[in-house]
Order: C-alpha cells, then structure tokens, then sequence
C-alpha cells in the first residue's frame, strides 16, 4: 500500500516540522523506540514490537550506495515493505558521500517520516566501509552530509551517534550536527571501541549532557533491559525517549513491562513472517535470540535449529522446544530458584547479560589460558581445537608446538613465505620472475617455461618439415628469448 508522503501530517500542512514539533506531531512524541538492527528490524520483527509498546521502529542500516545503483534492493528493503501499521518509522543509511546520501535519501524520502544517519557502527565492517563511527572525527564532511540532507530532502534528517570519551567533545559533536540541521539525535552512550567482550555499560553522564546542551529532542541508547530500566534512564538523563536494541531482541515485550514465556513471542512473529516474508536467516537469528537461554540446556535442538533449510523446518523446531518448556514448566514448582545465573526460568523472556572480559592477569586457578594449552598440545590430543584434532587424524605427524619450527621459512629475496617445494627456495613471485628470466622450471609453483617452449620448438620443427615437402631441410633453431630483467 503506497501511503501519502511522510512530510503531509495529519493536520494537511505540507511544511516540514523541525525539532519538538517534528518529535510531538510526525513521531507522535514516542517514548519508546526499536533500534535499527541489520538483517534483525525487518518488516515483520517491527510490527511485532509495535504490537507489544514500541511507538517508533527504525528500518535495519541500508547502504546508501548500493540502495541508489540497485533497484532490487530498494525493493526487498523498502519499497515492498510499505504497511500501514508500520508508521512512524524512520529510514537508517550508512555514508561517507554527501550527494550519494542525499540521492539515496531521496529515493528513501516518500516512504517514511525521516532519513537517520548511521554515525554509531562500531563494526569491523563500518571500519572496512569508511563509515558509522568511524566517521565521528570527520566534523566537516558530516557537517556537509546533514546540511545538504536537510536543504534538499522533504522530510528531517536525524543522526545515531556514539559518545567520545570526553564528554565535552561529545557534547561538541552534537552541537556541530545540531547546528547543520539534524532534527533528531539519538546517542548511545558507548564509545567506538566499547563492543564485543569489551562492551561495558553505557555512559548516561554524557547522554544527560547532550539532552542538556542541544534544543532538539534526543534519544537515549544503552542499558535499556527492563521497563524500569526505560523509566529510569528518562527521569536521569531528561530525553525524550529511549532505544532498544539487545533487551528489544530478547524480550519484544520489553516495553510492556513484562517478561512473557518465549514460545508466546516465537509463535506470534512467526504468524507475521507467513504475512510479510522475509529471509529465513533473519527468522533463526531471531529465534536464536529468543530462545538463547533455553538453547544452552537443549543444545541439540541449537544445531537442528542452524541447520533447517526452510520456515517449516524452523517452526517444527519452535514447536519441540515449546513442547519440551512446557513439560519442565508444568514440573517447576512456583518460586523455585531458577538454574544458572538466571533470574527466571529459561523459557521466560529476560535479558542476556554479556560476560565481563576476563582479566589475562588474573587467571582463575586451575583454568589454563591458551598459551598453557598450546604448550600441551602435542602430549595431549583432547586439549586441541576440533580443527587442530581433524588435522592431526589426516597427518598423525602435525606438530602444533611453534617452539619446534618456525611459522614459515622465508624466500631469499623478499622475506615473504618461501614455496615448500619450490627447487629455487623463493615465493611464488620471485620464482616467476627467476624461472622466466632463466629460461627453468620449478614444479613446486607448477611453472614450467623451459618445457614449453622446448614443445614449441618441437611444434615449430614439425611445421618447417610439413613445408618444405618431400625435400626435408635442417630446421631453422630459433633463438631463446632475450633476458627479461625483474
């Protein structure tokens, strides 16, 4: 269904609302916001977290480049995505280039309430891409970005930043993106490096500041795992509303205050993904996500789940894992301690709490670190990896040991890895150039210029006989090539 333009409120009014009044009439003054997840905020995941308190859903991050050149993946992403229940909602991109954001903004504009800017990307990818928060030093090309968003486009443009670690600096940032037109900011409160094992706990100091510092709304992003935690980080910090990304995975009833058992959730999304379709391995991730906990007591039913094929598959996994739940709940007795660390039993709805990083220092007693393990290898064959152990069982005379042999013996020109066999002792580069220059062979890079072109003298020969006829002359030697230097 193609809905009206975002930018004609329900008033008629076709002037774009900026700041407050953007948040209070196009966003409906939403409190509680679904965060943009790549492959994990898709169609179907977002109308089930509207259905259970989200107010504001983002679409998944889209690559502003790819979404200008390719017309399929403006289809699968967004144009066929259009549902009337799935409003307001905003488009992310991630960018480095003014013009290209702009165009993909454009062609973006008509079906949403606003274009966000993906500033916040902490990933290896977004680092690879030039993009995300690898972006956040470069205040001139951003401030360039927003300016020309909000001069060209119909409806605002917004931004999803991560915190310096200086709040000043932090507080500096948002001011610059303020000021170039951003109408919306969301912060979450981690810096860049803070992902993984090394997430930490967000920083609402430096939310408090922003919100304090900048006359557009803001929403806070980081420790949101309950209600409570919601209501909190809104009394403390004064934005507007909060994201969810991680506790929204977990628990898409979340925002309603309530931790339902899981196949409840499992069972009603997957209902949606028969409606509006989308790729199976955003289904598992999601299902994953929901029965995380679960999926440590049956883990055969983990590896069943990654391994279906089809949304069938999928569902009759559901369905085990909802049968089995229902057997322990039906024998759990009321207000017994739950197993674990978890505060629930398993088949609850509830946070997944990320394992601190283990001090490398401060290794717990009888618990070997990998150095240790890796010294023990070759005595002990239970101690590898099961790829270490596949490797041995192929060559029972692998050593793993790296105090026994180097990593790699080195060519004799450039130092890189030298060729196992190669007969001159050098990498496959230096070899090349020596074989070719010398006129050789070496077997071991499989270059064999001297056998070649003594068949092509042979060739050669035979066609000067088949010439001449019946009077068969001495063939014509031909000369070997001039010497090539490297």
């Amino acid at each position: 269904m193609k809905l009206l333009p975002a930018d004609v409120d329900s008033f008629g009014s076709s002037t774009k609302l900026q700041g407050m009044d953007f948040w209070k009439n196009t966003l409906r003054g939403a409190r509680f916001v679904l965060a943009p997840m790549v492959d994990q905020s898709e169609l179907a995941w977002r109308l089930l977290s509207r259905r259970h308190g989200v107010q504001l859903c983002y679409t998944p991050m889209l690559h502003a480049q790819v979404f200008v050149r390719d017309a399929n993946y403006r289809k699968e992403n967004l144009y066929c995505e259009v549902c009337s229940e799935d409003r307001p909602l905003i488009v992310q991109f991630c960018a480095n280039d003014p013009e290209v954001f702009v165009q993909a903004a454009l062609l973006a504009q008509d079906y949403c309430d606003a274009i966000d800017l993906n500033l916040g990307c902490p990933q290896m990818i977004a680092k690879r891409g030039h993009y995300g928060a690898f972006l956040q030093d470069e205040w001139d090309l951003l401030e360039k970005m927003v300016q020309l968003a909000h001069q060209k486009l119909s409806v605002p443009v917004t931004c999803k930043i991560r915190v310096f670690p200086e709040i000043e600096k932090t507080v500096e940032y948002a001011k610059m993106l303020e000021k170039a037109g951003c109408q919306l900011l969301t912060v979450h409160g981690r810096t860049k490096e803070q992902k993984g094992p090394l997430t930490g706990i967000a920083s609402w100091e430096h939310i408090k500041a922003v919100r304090n510092a900048v006359n557009i709304p803001v929403f806070a992003n980081g420790n949101i795992q309950y209600l409570n935690d919601a209501e909190r980080c809104m009394r403390e910090t004064a934005v507007q509303g909060v994201m969810s990304a991680e506790g929204n995975l977990h628990n898409p009833a979340l925002f309603e205050g309530r931790n339902p058992v899981v196949w409840e959730m499992a069972e009603e999304y997957l209902d949606l993904v028969r409606q509006f379709p989308c790729s199976l391995s955003f289904v598992r991730a999601h299902l994953f996500k929901l029965w995380h906990h679960t999926l440590q007591v049956h883990q055969e039913l983990r590896e069943e789940l990654a391994k279906v094929k089809t949304l069938e598959g999928v569902m009759a996994v559901n369905r085990e894992l909802k049968q089995r739940c229902q057997e322990e709940a039906h024998n759990h007795n009321v207000g017994e301690v739950a197993t674990g660390d978890l505060p629930l039993p398993h088949w609850i709805c509830q946070p997944y709490v990320r394992p601190l990083p283990k001090d490398p220092g401060k290794e717990e007693s009888g618990v070997r670190g990998k150095r240790a393990l890796e010294e023990e290898e070759d005595t002990n064959t239970e101690l590898l990896s099961k790829n270490k152990q596949k490797k041995k069982l192929r060559n029972p005379n692998k050593c793993f040991d790296p105090s026994i042999k180097p990593k790699y013996a080195k060519c004799e020109q450039c130092g890189n890895p030298k060729g196992n066999k190669c007969v001159f002792h050098l990498c496959r580069s230096c070899c090349k150039k020596k074989a070719f220059r010398e006129l050789a062979d070496c077997a071991g890079h499989g270059l064999f210029f001297k056998t070649k072109y003594e068949k092509s003298l042979q060739c050669k020969s035979v066609q000067n006989v088949e010439v001449s006829g019946t009077d068969i002359t001495e063939p014509k030697i031909l000369q070997p090539p001039p010497e090539i230097k490297a």
